[in-house]
């Protein structure tokens, strides 16, 4: 095939598509048509605000229907709002559900446009099947959506890790705090205060909580809520339990911090393990081949030789 059969069939798949959007139009419903007369205006704005993100708020009005076409057609098929909107707030997060998904059909868009950019060239370089290059471009739209996915996903997890790592060193400061005569209260704001991170920024939010008029206890549970990790929930839920009984805290929070410690060495050395059965490929498919030519090799030249 030439150029000229290439840019006629791209002409004719565009014209059918136009013709197929044009029979599937967004026709407003009765609820769209009365909804700018009986909504508030808060109502209206928060409408407007929910795909907001960009820097460019012109092109954003412009592709607002499509955008809000592909989180519906994501939010079928991915996730659903309660999970995401949990994992955004244990990523630290200020995105909502809709401003995610709609940076989700962004990637898609994204990469589906490189992937017709990609199979255009490999149909005018190797004149590929139309089949394989419509599979290849779709994959390439699917794989976008999925990769912002993952990246949250990396995201919640190194952010996770940050907050176990920080949690030995906040703990001994707790302790240190309340040894030195401050109450609970008083030493986590005094630990937020002073400290940086992801942890001192999840007590931050945790002590405004409590002065709204949250029980610190509540609070707390708050805390251990938010996060799934099994350090931080045990975390909150030795402060809660010695604030309620009144047990001696800093023990409480040096054995917390003995704790961790203990887990992350038992972490380092499974990972370890690991590592070192990964390295284990290399040696007996790279290495141990090579070792053995070089030592079976010459026998078998000098044998052909008559040597």
């Amino acid at each position: 095939m030439n150029l000229s059969t290439w840019l006629m069939g791209l002409s004719l798949g565009l014209g059918v598509a136009l013709v197929v959007s044009w029979l599937f139009a967004r026709r407003p419903t009765l609820e769209r048509r009365i909804a700018p007369f009986v909504r508030t205006a808060p109502d209206m704005r928060r409408e407007g605000e929910t795909l907001g993100g960009t820097p460019f708020p012109t092109v954003e009005r412009l592709l607002a229907p499509v955008l809000r076409d592909g989180v519906r057609t994501v939010e079928r098929w991915g996730a659903s709002a309660q999970e995401l909107r949990t994992r955004l707030r244990r990523a630290g997060s200020d995105l909502t559900v809709e401003q995610f998904r709609a940076q989700q059909v962004m990637w898609g868009i994204a990469s589906l446009v490189l992937g017709v950019s990609l199979s255009i060239l490999l149909a005018l370089t190797r004149g590929s099947s139309p089949v394989a290059l419509l599979a290849l471009t779709v994959a390439f739209g699917a794989v976008g959506v999925i990769a912002r996915d993952y990246v949250l996903s990396r995201s919640v997890t190194a952010r996770e890790s940050r907050m176990v790592a920080e949690l030995p060193t906040v703990a001994e400061l707790l302790a240190l705090s309340v040894s030195a005569g401050e109450g609970a209260l008083g030493a986590l704001e005094r630990v937020s205060r002073t400290t940086s991170g992801e942890l001192a920024a999840e007590m931050r939010t945790t002590l405004a909580h409590a002065r709204t008029g949250t029980p610190l206890t509540q609070s707390l549970q708050h805390l251990a809520d938010r996060s799934r990790v099994p350090a931080l929930r045990r975390f909150a839920d030795g402060i809660a339990t010695a604030v309620e009984r009144g047990t001696p805290l800093a023990e409480v929070l040096r054995a917390q911090a003995q704790d961790v410690r203990a887990d992350g060495r038992r972490a380092l050395m499974e990972e370890g393990g690991k590592r070192e059965i990964a390295m284990m490929v290399p040696v007996v498919f790279l290495i141990l081949p090579v070792t053995v030519v070089f030592a079976v090799f010459p026998g078998l030249v000098a044998i052909q030789l008559g040597i």
